[in-house]
Parts: structure tokens; C-alpha cells; sequence
């Protein structure tokens, strides 16, 4: 049970892949058969014609010479014709006919010889080639196809029966060596008695042998060159080539199909194997091994909306407004029976979005009446102010404790009984960062925390503390140990698993309370990340 249940949840996981990528993989198919498609249709047409031949595998009555009335080839072994196909005993001829056929334009012809030598040097045919059906039990009868490939109907015809001539020739030549044998061997007789007259007397018994000799010699070469005209090979024509109607290639639809279907398996695999491969966090499921809960699944922001808006505004308008609803309600109860806590909220790398979430979910408890105080701990990176800025760009400062005093974070650590706080909004005030500083950890270090938050403490119903990084300063492991419980922030798609597993191994080993996790700039379009509650509304537009 438990093996069938991680492979429904791996199918699940690469279903979710390929959905987010679903986009990506209709369009790369597309544009690979529309390039497919254009890329054919700009290719010379090629035709191909068909000429075919038979082969006979048993020899004719009279192969001898001397008693045939003709003489016949001996039978084709298995592939001998397609390897003379490719001999220069069979396409040097072709060339030659090309030559000299009309039916050809000039360039056409040159293109096909041309290819016809490149592809005798490399001994693979595709100007032409041959076919066979061959009967294995029949001595090698069977029928043979010859095929000839050109840029016009009339040419690829011409080609395969010019091509199909030549084999016959070719075939044809076997039975005359058998004749030319022969007429070799008379010759020789001839040669040799007319020696051996020349050395006799004229009035010799063995003279007149040898010259009655001669005269039946001389009968069997003659009857030997009669029978030259009568050799026939085991091939013969059975059909000449048509020019075709249509184009053998390109095929501009067939191959803009085959190759969206094929761009589509490749793009489905390459999507599969990434979405394998992917170890970032998405959503709940990716935490289930972590051992945290997620406290909520915060949607990302357009880009536009904060441009013209800022943050704070554009996360009231949108699917935020519900998301920083469940995140509150989880917060409150991680921090149940706290008087007056102090939240830390914190991830494992920058631009993962906790200052924003920091000032998203100080505007939602502010909203439901809470004082809140957020205090800006990223000294080297503070962007509270910044933020805040194009909500309020009036902010009034007022006095948090003493009298006078200091407006930053590192000063108010140095001297938390003067400190003075701006109000960014109704219940919400923040303590800015200040300058960026290098040395930051030794600010935190020489400070009395514990001392400041109890001082400040008392007058909010909550402290918000922004913190940088745990992978990349230490100041949140020395700032987290003085806070009620901490909140780690990841980015959809962006954030490393074992990422998150360092950052939580950093902050046990220094007694941090890990609260939950905030799954931050979420894709919407993912159902599965958060749910269809986030758009459930009243009528009217109006938010329930």
C-alpha cells in the first residue's frame, strides 16, 4: 500500500509538471511543425518511378555451346543484383546513357550523374535503387523493382528504365562470357593446326588430317558466333516506368504532423524529467517530509499592481487579502497564550518576499484592530522603509519610549530606552533599518535584546521582526532566540528543499522556534496550491 501511494503521489507531481509547462509544450510542438511545415514546402520536389524486371532461376535447355539453340545465364545468387547495383560494371554505363538521353533538361541530367558518382564513391544508392522479391526455394526467380528518383516526372521515368536497361545488359554479358569463352578456345585450335600446316609438306597424310581437323574447328566458330546472337540473361522486362503525378517529397502536412507529434513526446519527456529532477517547493506536499505546516500559500503579486499601487495596496486588492487571512488566523494560533509576542519572520535566501509578507501581514492584524510594531533586523539589506514608503509617504513619528531619541534599529538597540517609531499606518508602526552596515552580527551581538523587546513589547499587541536570511547572515539565529516563534518564508518554484532543511537545521541547533512555512509568490494558475477558497467571495465583489 505504502509503495502504490508514493507512486500516485509521483504521478501526481509530474502531472502538475506537465500542466505549468502545458503552455511551453503546445507552443515548442507548434512552432517546431509550422517550421517543419515551411522548411518542406521551400524543398525541390522529388518523383520517383518504378520500372520492374523478372528473374527466370532455372538455366534454358542448351547452355552447351555447340548443341543450344541459345544460351542462357547462369542463376542470380541472393543479392548478387543489388550488389552489382552498385558496381561500376552497372552505373557507369547508366551515366554514360544519361548522357546522352534527351528527354532530360541539361541541369537535371548534370544533377543526377553528379549524384550518381558520389554516391558510387561512398556505395550508398539513392538516385536509384533496387527491390526484390525473390522466391528462396525457386532457384532465384523473383521479381525485381527499380527505382529512380528526379526533381521532374519524365527524368525519374526515364532514369529507372534507363537503370533497368543497364541490368539488363549487365545480365545479358553473363551468358556471352560462356560464347566468348568458347570462341577464345577455337581460336586457339585454329591458331595452333595452322602452325602445324606451315611445318608440313604439302603431299602428307597427317597434312590432310590436320586440315579436315581445321574445317570442323572453323564449323563450331562459326556456330559458336551464331549462337553470340541468341544469349539471353535470367532478366527480362516485365514492366517499363510511368512518369508518376505526384511528388514522392516533400509532403509539407504529413511532415509538419509527424514533427509537432515528435516535438511533442520530446518536450512531454524533457518536462517529465525536469519536473523529476525539481526539488523546490510548490506546495504542501513538497513539505510533507519537512515536518512543518504550512501556515499559508501566499499568490504572487503583478508586477504593475505594485509599480502603480506598492505592496500594501496591491495585496488588499488582490488574492493576498485571503491568503494573509489564513496566515493570521495560523500565527495566532502558533502563538496562543503569548502575551504580547514577537514573531520573526525570516527565509533561507534573499528576494524570497519576507519583507513584503512582514508588512502584508502587519496590515491584515492592523486590520482587525491589533497594534502592531514591525522592527526592520536586515541591516544589510532593510527594505521596510522602502516599502512603506509608497503606502505612506507621510509618515509621522512619534515616541515609542523616553524622550527623543533614535529612529533606527541599531541605534535602538544601543539605547532602546529613547526610541521613536514612524507610523506607516492606523496600528502600525516601524522601526527602519538605517544605513546598510557590514558588520551587522556585532550589532546584534552587543545589544541586550531580551531587554529592548520587553521594553517595547508592552505597548503592542504584537511584534513583527523582518530578519535576514538564515543561509546568508547569522543575525537571525542571535535575533530568532528572543522571539516567541519564527516563520520561514519560500518562494514558489524558487526555494531548494534542502534549502529549507539547512535553514531548520541552523535554527535548531540554535533553539529556534520554527513555526510553520509560508509558501510566498505562489502561481495562481496551480490550483493545488492553495485552493479554490481563496476565490470565493460575496456578491457584489465585495470580499466575505
Amino acid at each position: 500500500m505504502t509503495e502504490r501511494a508514493e507512486q500516485e503521489v509521483d504521478l501526481s507531481v509530474l502531472w502538475r509538471g506537465i500542466q505549468r509547462r502545458l503552455p511551453w509544450i503546445l507552443g515548442l510542438s507548434a512552432l517546431l511543425g509550422l517550421g517543419t511545415y515551411f522548411w518542406a514546402r521551400s524543398q525541390p520536389p522529388v518523383y520517383a518511378a518504378n520500372a520492374t524486371l523478372i528473374a527466370t532461376g532455372t538455366s534454358a535447355a542448351g547452355n552447351d555451346p555447340l548443341t543450344g539453340a541459345t544460351i542462357k545465364a547462369p542463376p542470380l545468387p541472393e543479392g548478387a543484383l543489388t550488389q552489382a547495383m552498385q558496381s561500376t560494371a552497372v552505373l557507369n554505363p547508366l551515366i554514360t546513357a544519361l548522357k546522352s538521353a534527351s528527354q532530360i533538361s541539361d541541369a537535371e541530367k548534370q544533377r543526377l550523374i553528379s549524384n550518381l558518382n558520389k554516391e558510387l564513391s561512398s556505395q550508398r544508392l539513392r538516385t536509384v535503387n533496387l527491390t526484390a522479391r525473390v522466391d528462396p526455394y525457386s532457384g532465384g526467380s523473383g521479381i525485381y523493382t527499380v527505382t529512380g528518383k528526379a526533381r521532374t516526372a519524365n527524368a525519374a521515368a526515364q532514369l529507372a528504365n534507363l537503370a533497368s536497361q543497364t541490368l539488363l545488359g549487365w545480365d545479358r554479358s553473363r551468358a556471352l562470357d560462356n560464347i566468348r569463352r568458347a570462341q577464345t578456345g577455337f581460336r586457339a585450335q585454329l591458331a595452333e593446326i595452322d602452325n602445324q600446316l606451315r611445318q608440313m609438306s604439302a603431299d602428307s597424310v597427317e597434312r590432310q588430317t590436320l586440315i579436315a581437323r581445321r574445317a570442323n574447328v572453323q564449323s563450331s566458330l562459326t556456330q559458336v558466333g551464331i549462337l553470340e546472337n541468341s544469349a539471353t540473361g535470367v532478366l527480362s522486362r516485365l514492366s517499363d516506368a510511368v512518369p508518376p503525378l505526384q511528388p514522392e517529397s516533400p509532403k509539407p502536412l504529413r511532415n509538419a504532423v509527424l514533427a509537432t507529434l515528435l516535438g511533442l513526446l520530446l518536450t512531454l519527456g524533457i518536462v517529465a524529467l525536469l519536473t523529476l529532477l525539481d526539488k523546490t517547493i510548490r506546495n504542501e506536499d513538497d513539505l510533507a517530509g519537512v515536518g512543518l505546516p504550512t501556515m499559508a500559500t501566499v499568490p504572487r503579486l503583478r508586477q504593475r499592481d505594485i509599480v502603480f499601487s506598492g505592496i500594501v495596496r496591491a495585496a488588499r486588492s488582490t488574492g493576498l487579502y485571503e491568503a494573509i487571512g489564513f496566515l493570521r488566523v495560523n500565527v495566532k494560533a502558533a502563538l496562543q497564550g503569548k502575551d504580547h509576542p514577537v514573531l520573526m519572520i525570516t527565509s533561507t535566501a534573499p528576494g524570497e518576499g519576507k519583507s513584503s509578507l512582514t508588512a502584508t501581514l502587519a496590515d491584515g492584524l492592523a486590520a482587525s484592530g491589533e497594534r502592531v510594531l514591525i522592527i526592520d533586523a536586515d541591516l544589510r539589506r532593510g527594505t521596510q522603509e522602502t516599502v512603506w514608503k509608497k503606502f505612506n509617504e507621510t509618515g509621522e513619528w512619534h515616541q515609542l519610549v523616553g524622550q527623543g531619541g533614535v529612529r533606527t534599529t541599531p541605534e535602538a538597540l544601543a539605547n532602546p530606552q529613547n526610541v521613536q517609531v514612524l507610523q506607516v499606518e492606523s496600528n502600525v508602526d516601524m522601526l527602519p533599518a538605517g544605513t546598510s552596515m557590514h558588520d551587522s552580527l556585532s550589532v546584534f551581538n552587543q545589544a541586550d535584546i531580551a531587554s529592548a523587546l520587553a521594553l517595547w513589547r508592552v505597548h503592542y499587541d504584537i511584534i513583527l521582526i523582518d530578519s535576514a536570511p538564515l543561509l546568508a547572515l547569522a543575525d537571525g539565529l542571535v535575533v530568532g532566540k528572543h522571539a516567541d516563534a519564527v516563520i520561514m518564508v519560500t518562494e514558489y518554484g524558487r526555494t531548494n528543499l534542502q534549502a529549507l532543511r539547512n535553514a531548520m537545521r541552523r535554527a535548531e541547533r540554535n533553539g529556534l522556534n520554527i513555526a510553520g512555512v509560508v509558501i510566498n509568490k505562489a502561481d495562481t494558475r496551480d490550483e493545488s496550491n492553495y485552493g479554490y477558497s481563496y476565490s470565493y467571495s460575496a456578491r457584489g465583489g465585495v470580499k466575505a
